[in-house]
């Protein structure tokens, strides 16, 4: 988890991408932390089961360090989830509800 000026506030991790992003979300949870208040970030592509987890949990931005996958952008777009992928130093490709990124200078989220 990425507060707004994307240092890594939670680290999640596990084998599978999506107990990764589970972990997250509970830790989030617990924490009582506001989704409104980051973004999340994975080191994977962002599949359509992804965009579902985050969206389920409130989280309004997901980051990807890969391409999502067509239903992943289609299901983000209905549900309102910001989606970015090829999150990278140099740069990044949002693909949906652009109005809630606030890029810096080099385009990083």
């Amino acid at each position: 988890w990425a507060d707004r000026d994307g240092r890594i506030r939670l680290l999640r991790e596990d084998v599978g991408r999506h107990n990764a992003l589970d972990k997250l979300t509970g830790a989030l949870h617990r924490g009582g932390i506001e989704r409104g208040d980051g973004f999340a970030v994975v080191t994977s592509r962002a599949s359509y089961e992804m965009v579902m987890k985050a969206a389920s949990a409130g989280i309004a931005v997901l980051a990807a360090i890969s391409a999502p996958t067509a239903l992943a952008i289609a299901l983000a777009d209905s549900t309102g989830l910001t989606l970015i992928g090829f999150a990278r130093p140099g740069g990044c490709a949002v693909y949906t509800h652009a109005g809630r990124y606030a890029g810096r200078p080099g385009g990083e989220p």
